[in-house]
């Protein structure tokens, strides 16, 4: 594992400035040059080349070089491949065979004509001496706009003794024709001396020498700075003799080059030049399903075919791993660095004017970004900081959340809220937390839980309650900070008693809000106690699925597996498991933020393996379970109630509050031999029934029974409808609070069927509630 994930990062209440945008885009390492380009001396855009030969763009591929190296003729065909000690495929049946490509493209590419100087920089430069890095340094100065005359023998002596299957004849001419053309005057026959050197410092603003190219006896002017190789002669720059590869000799023109356009400019000659030659880069490309295959070696020249199947080799090197395994970063089609402009353009420069809304509130807070990464980045850090920031000042539009956080407040209410010691009991040492969503999906599973640990430990309370993560994860810290203080005072009004939380979620929040209570895990109090009575594990393999706020728990994920196989089951691992799990698109509110989104990431999980999946967290069962696939809840097993849990729908939203209210009712009334209290509302005696067009629009656009109820009793009472002439239905309205509600129904004797629904957040203006 690399990333090893933190808890969420706490709340600043700054947005993101300059410095943080410049320390997160330096984390995220996909725009790092691969390791070829690294360490490649002229740092050849060997990525792009090879995909350009793969590609059959022989013409495109040539003119990557011919962009970058000096004398690309020459070079092409003399390049050593220095960056094939660095290229990943090596370990992956080996290195790409660069330099016979670039001698391939050489000879097979339409030549081109020598680049387009700069304009005139009023600057005469003198290279002394004509060997291949005398004649790299004056292309490379002539390319920068200063005058250039270069003073040798004879031009690229040091080639003569070559071979024309290594250097065809007329190649030296033409790249020699470019520099002319460039701009560059060459007097050849200019032997190098001490006198010439002598007026040429005089009479220049700058001289090189090629020390490979000049008599011992003139190299006097000391061992040149491995930087800038400048001497001890102001104004006089020199290569360091003996170097025997082409490509790094090419370099030391090009560093001269440099280092004589900072001289003349008069700024520093040091700073900044880590980059020049070989480097590091942080580049990191994983190997993991990369077929090993042997390089393809010509005996000669490439051909066609062979070199674009050697091209092809290349790997295109680049990090993404958080992209490759996280659909929601899939889905905005780019990479963390980028994403964190976006943010902070977002809140720093258009000030929350949506530009990036949708992808701020769809990230799913999960966490496997930072756990793939080699860099540990947390988009979920990145994008929860910006939620929290845009709430506190303003910015977050209210509808982003909204249905999510009226049903924590609806959790949290009246209705659903208990806290009760154990039947008969005074005091407890443990209390029973379930969390709101496995009340909402499974109560029958929470009774039988609830029993279970009544019968085998006896002093266990029931806590009903939001843990409060949808407040935290909509980045609204005040409400959340509400929603805990709610939950303490009822942990505190029960004795402070040891918390046995079922849900992973409610776990990780619980322990970071509630700091002083102690909580374990439900699954590990069972694997402690063993099996419940009844438990079965099935006779079929099932997919264990472990939801993302297991990531870094370990002894969760390994108690959980531990009473599924005692149970029976027999388990199967999807791909990305454990600590690198996936989420289920609920995290992080993904499924209200952005619902079509969240289906697909549902989708893809549910698709991660044949089997029925089995998982310990109910929104990852229920979120599959809607995408057609079989799934449970570990209490399907450990409590059987029937025959094929796997088939269980994903209750609806209405069903899910319903599910609450009622449990607290029946427990209440079964156990304690209370009844409720609540008393019903006007509106909850309003009878309606739904066609399943309708049932299908409510739960797609989150309207509820009770949202249809309240605007069926307004038009009850004052007579306010619209009428359909043709179909005879009624159309009403009504506007509880903040979001205005439409129904298209009927009458049904004492009743109502609701044919559409519809919401929205608009205020005609003149128009009345």
């Amino acid at each position: 594992m690399r990333g090893m994930g933190r808890s969420l990062l706490p709340f600043t209440g700054k947005r993101m400035d300059q410095a943080e945008l410049r320390r997160l885009e330096n984390q995220c390492i996909q725009e790092e040059p691969p390791q070829c380009v690294a360490a490649c001396p002229l740092h050849v855009d060997v990525k792009q080349f090879c995909s350009l030969m793969a590609a059959r763009r022989i013409d495109k591929a040539w003119g990557v070089l011919a962009k970058t190296l000096p004398l690309p003729g020459v070079l092409a065909r003399l390049c050593d491949g220095p960056c094939k000690a660095q290229c990943v495929r090596k370990d992956a049946g080996g290195a790409i065979e660069i330099d016979g490509l670039e001698r391939f493209c050489a000879d097979a590419a339409k030549p081109v004509g020598p680049p387009r100087p700069l304009p005139p920089r009023r600057k005469s430069v003198a290279v002394l001496g004509g060997g291949l890095t005398g004649l790299c340094a004056a292309w490379e100065m002539v390319r920068r706009g200063f005058g250039v005359t270069l003073y040798c023998a004879e031009p690229g002596r040091d080639l003569a003794a070559l071979s024309e299957s290594i250097l065809p004849k007329g190649v030296l001419a033409r790249e020699l024709d470019g520099l002319r053309a460039m701009g560059a005057a060459v007097e050849e026959g200019a032997e190098p001396t001490p006198d010439l050197l002598e007026s040429l410092l005089e009479e220049k603003d700058a001289v090189f020498a090629d020390a490979d190219d000049l008599p011992e006896a003139m190299r006097d002017f000391g061992e040149p700075d491995e930087i800038t190789l400048g001497t001890r002669v102001t104004g006089l720059f020199a290569s360091r003799a003996g170097e025997t590869s082409a490509v790094f000799r090419a370099a030391a023109g090009r560093r001269a080059a440099n280092s004589i356009e900072r001289f003349t400019q008069g700024v520093s000659m040091v700073t900044g030049r880590e980059q020049e030659g070989p480097y590091p880069t942080r580049l990191f490309t994983s190997l993991d399903k990369v077929q090993s295959v042997p390089p393809i070696i010509a005996d000669g020249l490439y051909t066609e075919a062979q070199a674009r199947e050697e091209a092809g080799r290349c790997l295109q090197c680049e990090c993404m791993e958080c992209v490759k395994t996280c659909e929601y970063l899939k889905h905005y089609q780019y990479y963390p660095k980028v994403y964190a402009r976006q943010i902070y353009n977002n809140e720093s420069i258009v000030m929350g004017t949506r530009q990036a809304n949708t992808m701020i509130n769809s990230c799913m807070l999960c966490g496997l970004c930072e756990t793939v990464c080699p860099e540990d980045f947390s988009m979920a850090d990145v994008c929860l900081e910006a939620r929290r920031s845009m709430v506190e000042r303003g910015k977050m539009p209210p509808s982003a959340h909204e249905f999510a956080l009226r049903d924590m407040a609806f959790a949290n209410g009246p209705k659903c809220v208990l806290a009760r010691h154990a039947p008969g009991a005074d005091a407890s040492g443990y209390v029973f937390f379930p969390g709101c969503q496995l009340t909402a999906s499974d109560p029958g599973g929470v009774e039988a839980a609830y029993g279970d640990l009544l019968d085998r430990l006896g002093d266990v309370g029931l806590l009903l309650h939001c843990c409060g993560a949808p407040a935290r994860w909509s980045g609204r810290e005040a409400l959340f900070e509400e929603s805990l203080a709610g939950l303490r005072s009822a942990w505190e009004s029960l004795g402070n008693p040891k918390i046995i939380a079922a849900c992973p979620t409610c776990i990780k929040t619980l322990k970071s809000g509630l700091a002083d209570a102690e909580i374990v895990s439900h699954w590990s109090v069972l694997r402690a106690l063993g099996l419940p009575e009844g438990a079965e594990g099935g006779t079929a393999a099932l997919a264990v699925n472990d939801p993302c706020a297991a990531r870094h728990d370990a002894a969760l994920r390994e108690d959980v597996r531990a009473l599924l196989e005692q149970a029976g089951a027999s388990l199967a691992e999807p791909e990305l498991t454990g600590e690198y799990t996936e989420c289920c698109g609920f995290g992080g509110l993904l499924s209200e933020a952005d619902p079509e989104l969240g289906r697909r990431v549902a989708e893809h999980r549910a698709a991660a393996r044949e089997e029925d999946f089995v998982t310990y967290c109910v929104m990852c069962r229920d979120m599959i379970a809607k995408t057609g696939k079989r799934a449970m809840h570990c209490f399907d097993l450990l409590y059987p109630r029937a025959e094929d849990p796997a088939a269980r729908p994903s209750p609806g939203y209405s069903a899910r509050r319903e599910n609450r209210v009622r449990l607290r009712e029946d427990l209440l009334k079964r156990l304690w031999k209370e009844d409720a209290g609540n008393g019903s509302e006007p509106f909850e005696d309003v009878e309606v029934g739904f066609t399943d067009q309708a049932a299908s629009v409510m739960e797609e656009r989150r309207i509820l029974k009770s949202d249809v109820q309240k605007v069926l009793l307004r038009a009850r009472e004052t007579g306010k409808r619209f009428v359909h002439g043709g179909t005879g239905h009624f159309l009403a309205s009504h506007r509880p609070v903040v979001v205005t509600y439409w129904v298209e129904f009927e009458e049904r004797g004492n009743g109502y069927l609701v044919h559409n629904a519809w919401s929205h957040r608009m205020r005609v203006k003149g128009g009345k509630a």
